[in-house]
Formats: structure tokens, C-alpha cells, sequence
């Protein structure tokens, strides 16, 4: 096709190819604005999504935005594609599936059925044409659940990631900052740690830390330490004790490229932690975070927004049935989404995308300091999430991450988050912390964490 136009204002916008139209049909984004991608005008961004709701969904099954001989990521697309999935929607436009997304019809069994059939760009096209609020009512009707020690996305549950980063690695701290968050009922989605040393024999170290503080109290959890894959790889056939596989993922071949990955080394690293058969009540057994502007950073998106190129990084991770799947939604920076605004409006478009598609979705609600964005912001995302039914959110002390330098939700946002909405952690992990007298007999932590005592009475015995 030559190209997509429509009349809007007596003006004639014509935009030249399906990468141009995605990206004028954006909303605001500092990042594209700054390489050149975001619509001049508001006008023209309207007329932009004129022409997208019109757009047969059908034309992104002939009309790859990255060549399909240049790029895995879009091989893996089309020839993943479920065709017997996309049939009930294949006559629609994309603005026609945004009104049957918002139906009664399309419920929470209709979804998941469809989720195989849709592509990413269907999916980030749709989500354009998408207030806030239509962004969190169909995300709340997808539930997708997974397992490892843990289950993770059942209905009235909301997760968490422990995050109990230090400067220097150092296993006192972090072994502190863990404890804490326990307190607070955290840690049922993984505590996981961003090492500050990357290497094999660092991944391993605080590996077989963080499996003596999960066995020492018979936590129902997992473990991860965000290490490169390579490293996991490595650790495992070292002994580690590794529960998930991470890994960062973009949405190009060539933003993976620089990020030393590819498809296949990550299906290596899926293998070797099956291998181990650490899971108690299911195999999921990687956790993938993502975040709009990693490609473009990476001058590696092909002169694609980054929200669309964003959703093509999902593709990767539905490809490996992950555990978990988060969105660092505000870490990137002011250059990529500039402030509050943006950063909301990004951590809702990833989570309904990437649930859409069928994946596990949480976000880690987040900022750095130069961002024009507060804490009172991250509590408005902390609460759309919330009722859109995110799978996980992540805690840090104070809501500091004192070794990445950014700040994120504290231990107490869970905690608060899931009293007010009438959420429980992971049941495994309820149960553990009713077991341990950190929860009353209704499963709920007290809003200023439980009590400490039965932890130290354990540690004085000398373990579980």
C-alpha cells in the first residue's frame, strides 16, 4: 500500500507507510518526539487515529514493520501466528476490535482464547485509540496465571516482587532488606535481586544466599538475581541453585543483539533451568522485564514507536512461558517518557498489552529523579493497576532503591494496596505467612508489617 490519508479540519494528512500511522497515532511521548516519530500536531495525531480505526487487522499479517528476512523477532511473529485463534476477530478493523474488547462478550474465556491469535502491532495499534480508563477495564478481565512455588494471577490476588537491592552485594544487607519485606507479606512473586557485581561467581553467591534464607523458613517463593542470561546459564551448570531464568528483551533482533541475547540462547537458558525441576507447583521458570525506549536507545527500532516496539518485546517473552513479566515503565528516563503523564499512561498501555497477548504482566511503577514525576503519581499508577489486575508489583525499602538509584513503591504500598482493593498474596504464600504469624487468621499482613518475633524465634533455633 502507498500509504494511509484522511481529511480532518479541511486539512489532508496521508501518512506513508504502517510504521508512520502507528507512531503519529501515539500519544504523547517524549521519545518519539525526540527521534523524529510523534505527529507534529494534535490534529494530526487525531486524524492519525482515524485512519487506524479503519485499518483492517488483517493488513499486519502482510505488512511487516521490520522485514521478515531481516529480523527473528519478526519471524517469530508471523510464523507463531495462530490463525484459528484470530478468526472471530478477522473481520474487524482495529478500531472495531477496541468496541468488541470493550464489550460484555469479550470476557475473561473469550480473551484468552483470542490471545494467541493477535500480533503485537494489532495489539499496540489498539491500544491507541484507548483512553486510560478503557486500558484498565479490559486488562481487568484477563487473567493469566502461572507457577512455580508460587501461584501467581488468580483471581483476588495481587503479587509482589521483593527487591531487597545493595550497593556492595553485600549478603548482611541484603538478607535485612529480604526479612523486611517478608514482614510485610512481599516476596510471593520472587525475591529477586539486581546485582551490583555482574559475573558468574557473583550470581552465585547470593543465588545460594537467597536459597538459604528461602529454605531456612520453608518460604513458598522462588528466587532470582538479575544477572545477564549467560550468567544463569553458567551458574546452573556450576550447581547454583537457581529458581528463574531473567532477562532483559527488546523488540527488535537487533535491540537484543545489544543486549547479548538472541532467541536461541534464551531457549538454552529455558532448558537448563527445567532441568533442575525446582518447581513445586508448576514449570514456569523464566522472568523477562522490559520498558518502552530500550530500542530506540539502542538506535535499534527501525524508525518505530517505542510503545509498538515495546509490544513486539512481548512476542519474545510468550515464546518462553514465563512466570513473570514486568515493565520497568519509568527507569529509562525523562529522554523517553518525560513525566508523570507519560509515565502513567506507558505503565497502562504495557500492562494491558502484554496481558492481552496472553503474558504475565507486572510493573515496577517507577521513576528516576530527574523525571518530572513524584511519589504521589506512582501511588495514581499504583491504583489503576490495581483495579486493572496486575499480576505483581514490586516493593523496595522506603520505596529507594538505593543501588539503582531510582524510586519505586515501598513494602507498605503492597501492603496498603491490597487492603484497600481486597487483594491476597499468592495462596502458598498466604498460608506460609499465617503459618508463621505474620498474617491473622483472614490472611491480612497489619498495615505496618507483622510481627518479627516468630522469625527470630527460628533463627534462634537455628533454621526451619
Amino acid at each position: 500500500m502507498a500509504g494511509y490519508a484522511v481529511t480532518l479540519g479541511g486539512e489532508r494528512h496521508i501518512f506513508a507507510d504502517l510504521a508512520t500511522l502507528l507512531a503519529c497515532a501515539s500519544p504523547r511521548r517524549s521519545g518519539d518526539e525526540l527521534a523524529g516519530l510523534a505527529a507534529d500536531s494534535e490534529l494530526r495525531r487525531v486524524a492519525a487515529r482515524m485512519a487506524l480505526a479503519d485499518l483492517p487487522l488483517r493488513t499486519f499479517l502482510t505488512e511487516a514493520l521490520v522485514p521478515y528476512e531481516d529480523d527473528e523477532i519478526t519471524r517469530l511473529i508471523i510464523d507463531g501466528h495462530d490463525a484459528a485463534a484470530f478468526d472471530p476477530v478477522a473481520h474487524m478493523t482495529v478500531g472495531q476490535l477496541r468496541d468488541w474488547l470493550l464489550s460484555y462478550e469479550a470476557d475473561t474465556a473469550a480473551l484468552a482464547a483470542l490471545a494467541p491469535g493477535l500480533m503485537p502491532e494489532m495489539v499496540a495499534a489498539v491500544s491507541k485509540l484507548m483512553r486510560n480508563a478503557d486500558l484498565v477495564a479490559v486488562a481487568a478481565k484477563i487473567q493469566v496465571v502461572t507457577a512455580f512455588r508460587s501461584t501467581i494471577g488468580l483471581p483476588g490476588r495481587l503479587s509482589s516482587r521483593l527487591q531487597p537491592n545493595h550497593p556492595t552485594d553485600d549478603p548482611l544487607g541484603i538478607a535485612a532488606s529480604t526479612l523486611d519485606g517478608l514482614l510485610f507479606g512481599v516476596g510471593d512473586a520472587v525475591i529477586g535481586i539486581n546485582p551490583a557485581t555482574d559475573n558468574v561467581e557473583a550470581c552465585c553467591t547470593l543465588l545460594r544466599m537467597l536459597d538459604e534464607v528461602r529454605g531456612r523458613f520453608d518460604i513458598p517463593s522462588q528466587s532470582c538475581v538479575l544477572t545477564h542470561v549467560s550468567n544463569s546459564i553458567a551458574a546452573v551448570e556450576k550447581g547454583a541453585p537457581l529458581d528463574l531464568v531473567f532477562q532483559s528483551v527488546a523488540g527488535t533482533e537487533a535491540a537484543n543483539k545489544g543486549f547479548g541475547i538472541d532467541l536461541a540462547i534464551l531457549a538454552e537458558a529455558e532448558q537448563a533451568a527445567l532441568s533442575l525441576r525446582r518447581g513445586t507447583v508448576g514449570d514456569n521458570v523464566m522472568y523477562f522485564e522490559t520498558g518502552q525506549g530500550a530500542a530506540l536507545s539502542a538506535d535499534a527500532h527501525h524508525g518505530i514507536d517505542q510503545q509498538t516496539v515495546e509490544v513486539r518485546a512481548y512476542a519474545v517473552a510468550r515464546a518462553f512461558r514465563p512466570l513473570l513479566v514486568n515493565t520497568v515503565v519509568g527507569f529509562i528516563g525523562p529522554e523517553y517518557l518525560f513525566d508523570a503523564k507519560q509515565i502513567i499512561r506507558a505503565g497502562l498501555e504495557d500492562h494491558f498489552c502484554g496481558k492481552l497477548l496472553g503474558l504475565p504482566m507486572g510493573v515496577d511503577v517507577c521513576y528516576t529523579n530527574h523525571a518530572e514525576a513524584d511519589q504521589d503519581d506512582m501511588d495514581v499508577l499504583m491504583l489503576l493497576l490495581g483495579n486493572a489486575g496486575v499480576n505483581f508489583l514490586i516493593g523496595v525499602p522506603g520505596a529507594d532503591d538505593v543501588m539503582l538509584n531510582y524510586q519505586s513503591l515501598s513494602y507498605h504500598d503492597v501492603v496498603g494496596l491490597r487492603h484497600l482493593l481486597g487483594r491476597k498474596p499468592a495462596p502458598e504464600f498466604e498460608a506460609w505467612l499465617m503459618r508463621m504469624g505474620l498474617a491473622d487468621a483472614s490472611g491480612k499482613v497489619p498495615p505496618l508489617g507483622g510481627d518479627a518475633a516468630p522469625l527470630r524465634r527460628l533463627l534462634a533455633k537455628g533454621g526451619a
